[in-house]
């Protein structure tokens, strides 16, 4: 092995500042340990299991600096911070595992144990906002969430969004093609024992493709040409299902994979949505599939002007002091309003009493929830009912409380921002429903850990600077005095006579 001639700083040792070594000793590793081994199973077989602290950190990182499962990989292997984060004692220059791994990791991680992993890490970084607030103002903030009197304290932001998964856009044209390949492949492998000794069924493969990328490819698609490009292919299809059917009598479907086993059983419910929609000419249909790889995902209606329809995981969330909690998880479409009380009852529950007021958008005031509000004294944000008040300063005040409590919910619509822009939230790219569970949580569980690494950094910035200023603020007092003007323009005159 060759070494290049390159210098390394610090003789050998690692900077105390740097955000790694800073976010390894902030999350308490230890607390998780018993909820990760109870994952793990009492198999004694196989390599000893990797630690939690590996596990989750490079979930952390991976999700952090935006790469794929390889590339986190190969920068944990090149990095020595990042070893540092992971538990290593020393460096070593090798792969620390197979990138395959992170799957396990991410089945090992279920959402209830990231969710209790959030709740620890969010409860240790408000304990350090709290002694710090304390230590500016001996007296406690009203809104702080944290605070041990039982009035109704601080302030409750929810929302809800959807998290596309890794799918092309569906057509049911495009649907059926894709079920009908993957059912030619069965019939292929279904068939294999019997080569040489039967005729293979014919399955007009090609000419099925043909009529395909006909209509695929065609810029304007009448109603009658789609209707004829769907009955062709559902057609090959009902074909096919029955080739597999006469072929199962005569060979076991041992013979195909879990994967194409799936996919069966998949293309057995898609064929059958998509036939009664061609029948009763219906454009939607209960659980309806987009996916023939990904059956859980389902359509979301998004009403938004850049996308009226999401394909992908709602998720419910609560914004406290911005930090985030995920409420719910659904891959079907739900009515985000009845997750309302549950939401404020785990803010009870988080800091021992209700929130002074809940800013949350319109679908979340029914009646219900107003009804809920009220008998606990909370404050739901918007309008109240009823006609407005006839004193025109109360509705003045009215006015103005309404308008401040929607640029108060404008911080977790910026979340939601954060989420897909910076982090994978825009396109979840796992493919079973349990891993893109875990992955849309540890980008929440990230941003937490980038906002304690903002107020930590900032809170550093502003004791430098707050000395910087009682220093300034003593030589401004000496020069204010007359000895100290006369020897400052004493001493600039020399240094102008000596240019």
């Amino acid at each position: 092995m060759e070494f290049e001639d390159f210098v390394l700083p610090f003789s050998g040792k690692l900077r105390s500042d740097n955000r790694w070594v800073k976010l390894a000793k902030f999350i308490p590793w230890d607390e998780f340990e018993s909820a990760y081994s109870k994952s793990l199973g009492n198999s004694s077989l196989g390599p000893p299991a990797k630690s939690v602290r590996i596990a989750l950190g490079a979930l952390i990182i991976k999700e952090r600096l935006g790469s794929t499962d390889e590339e986190t990989v190969e920068q944990i292997r090149e990095n020595p911070y990042l070893q540092y984060f992971l538990g290593y004692k020393e460096y070593k220059d090798e792969q620390p595992f197979d990138p395959s791994l992170f799957v396990y990791f991410r089945k090992r991680f279920r959402k209830e144990t990231l969710s209790d992993i959030n709740e620890s890490i969010v409860r240790k970084a408000l304990n350090e906002e709290k002694k710090r607030a304390a230590k500016k103002s001996p007296k406690d903030s009203d809104d702080d969430p944290g605070s041990s009197s039982n009035s109704n304290r601080g302030k409750l932001i929810v929302d809800a969004t959807c998290t596309p998964a890794d799918i092309t856009f569906p057509t049911d044209l495009k649907l059926l093609n894709t079920a009908r390949e993957k059912n030619e492949e069965i019939i292929d492998i279904l068939h294999r024992p019997f080569r040489g000794k039967h005729k293979k069924p014919r399955t007009y493969r090609k000419r099925a493709r043909k009529d395909f990328l006909a209509a695929a490819k065609s810029k304007r698609l009448s109603q009658s040409k789609r209707r004829k490009a769907l009955r062709k292919q559902l057609g090959c299809l009902e074909r096919n299902l029955k080739i597999i059917d006469k072929l199962c009598e005569q060979t076991s479907l041992l013979e195909l994979a879990p994967r194409q086993y799936k996919n069966l059983l998949v293309i057995h419910e898609v064929y059958r949505q998509q036939k009664r929609m061609y029948d009763h000419r219906e454009r939607r249909i209960d659980d309806r599939i987009v996916s023939v790889s990904q059956p859980h995902v389902r359509p979301i209606k998004r009403g938004k002007a850049g996308a009226a329809t999401e394909f992908g995981a709602k998720v419910s969330l609560s914004l406290i002091n911005g930090f985030s909690f995920v409420d719910r998880i659904s891959w079907d479409a739900y009515n985000e309003s009845g997750d309302l009380i549950g939401q404020i009852e785990a803010y009870r529950q988080r800091f021992g009493h209700f929130p002074e007021s809940v800013h949350a958008d319109q679908i979340y005031r029914n009646r219900n929830n107003r009804r809920y509000c009220k008998k606990y004294g909370i404050r739901l944000s918007g309008p109240p009912l009823g006609r407005p008040p006839a004193n025109p300063e109360k509705q003045r005040k009215v006015k103005l409380q309404t308008r401040q409590d929607e640029l108060d919910r404008i911080a977790i619509e910026g979340k939601f921002g954060q989420g897909k822009r910076r982090f994978s939230l825009a396109r979840v790219m796992c493919k079973l429903a349990l891993t893109s569970e875990t992955a849309i949580t540890v980008a929440f569980l990230v941003m937490n850990l980038e906002k304690w690494l903002r107020s930590h950094l900032f809170y550093l910035f502003s004791v430098v600077r707050g000395r910087s200023f009682s220093l300034s603020g003593l030589i401004t007092a000496d020069l204010m005095s007359p000895k100290g003007i006369s020897s400052y323009y004493r001493n600039m005159g020399k240094c102008i006579c000596q240019m």
